[in-house]
């Protein structure tokens, strides 16, 4: 989840979690591990295009808002107007959509800031949930990122945020959000998406992934020898390995916790079981997992971006490569 909860709802949505994991678990080992069905929203296919670079970036923004435009007015004349709505606002001409997909739940990766002459980038991964239809909170924290980066990077100094919903995440209540079977299709994806940047940016650009929730496990599906220099874990139940070193990485491994954080109560533990991962193991926290744990302050589990928050300042630190500035947990 991302900004946008209320305090009352993450409370009784952290409790009913808390009840229910096992049963859960249970039921991603006897179940298909397949998401709830919902009737099909038409919309046409993702515009074809070759991976950008500088120079064909503003076409293929614009390639993929029509393309956006034309999924609008397929969902409205479905009948679904939500739908239409967040179609309409992506395919508005002030964002930057480096790719659209607005069949079935949805798929949609935004670009803040000038990413062509970029020198920091900040990749940011959501977790269960998250979709277009619910794409406004995902861009919220995007948006945060994006300002604080902004007022804290050195003069002279280009940022940008891409917002990547690339993959299709599980429901936070569902057999799918307890395994690793979206996290291993979402990887390689991904792993294209930082290649694709680097087409774009250049080889000096550097890239922070910060990985919300599920997303983390995705993030270490991804992360082995993936040429970017931090990835950030936040609110992660576990990324299906042992520790840090298991990632195999180059990137600094950092986590964090908020002290509100329902997820803090999700059993950490991970077993293979007819043929998938069910849990994903060792706490990214915990000192047995190895990584540089920040600060998050007192906040819940989609408050990670909250403007003003010392998670967001922190995060910021990281994307800017300042990370002696990172206060620690």
């Amino acid at each position: 989840m991302w900004p946008g909860t209320t305090v009352r709802r993450r409370h009784r949505f952290g409790g009913l979690f808390r009840a229910g994991l096992a049963a859960l678990i249970t039921g991603a080992v006897v179940l298909p591990l397949s998401g709830a069905a919902r009737p099909a929203i038409p919309a046409p296919a993702p515009a074809a295009l070759a991976a950008p670079t500088a120079g064909t970036l503003d076409a293929a923004y614009a390639a993929n808002r029509a393309n956006a435009a034309e999924a609008s007015r397929m969902a409205a004349a479905h009948g679904d107007h939500h739908r239409a709505a967040a179609d309409r606002s992506l395919a508005d001409p002030a964002r930057n959509l480096l790719a659209f997909d607005g069949r079935g739940a949805g798929l949609a990766t935004e670009v803040l800031g000038d990413l062509a002459r970029a020198d920091r980038v900040a990749v940011l991964v959501p977790g269960s949930d998250t979709g277009l239809d619910t794409y406004g909170r995902f861009r919220a924290a995007a948006l945060a990122l994006h300002r604080r980066l902004a007022e804290e990077a050195p003069e002279g100094t280009g940022t940008a945020v891409v917002a990547w919903l690339g993959y299709e995440t599980p429901g936070t209540v569902s057999t799918t959000v307890a395994t690793t079977g979206r996290a291993d299709r979402a990887a390689p994806r991904l792993r294209a998406l930082v290649a694709g940047l680097r087409g774009i940016t250049g080889p000096h650009a550097r890239v922070a992934l910060l990985c919300h929730s599920y997303g983390s496990v995705v993030c270490a599906r991804a992360a082995d020898g993936l040429d970017v220099a931090d990835i950030a874990l936040l609110g992660s139940p576990g990324t299906g390995a042992d520790s840090a070193a298991d990632l195999h990485t180059g990137a600094r491994v950092w986590a964090a916790r908020g002290a509100d954080d329902w997820v803090e109560h999700v059993p950490h533990l991970s077993a293979g079981l007819f043929g998938t991962t069910v849990g994903f193991g060792t706490d990214p926290v915990s000192p047995a997992f190895g990584a540089r744990v920040f600060d998050a302050g007192d906040g819940g589990h989609s408050d990670y971006f909250e403007p003003g928050s010392r998670s967001l300042t922190n995060l910021a630190r990281i994307a800017l490569g300042e990370t002696t500035e990172v206060t620690r947990d």
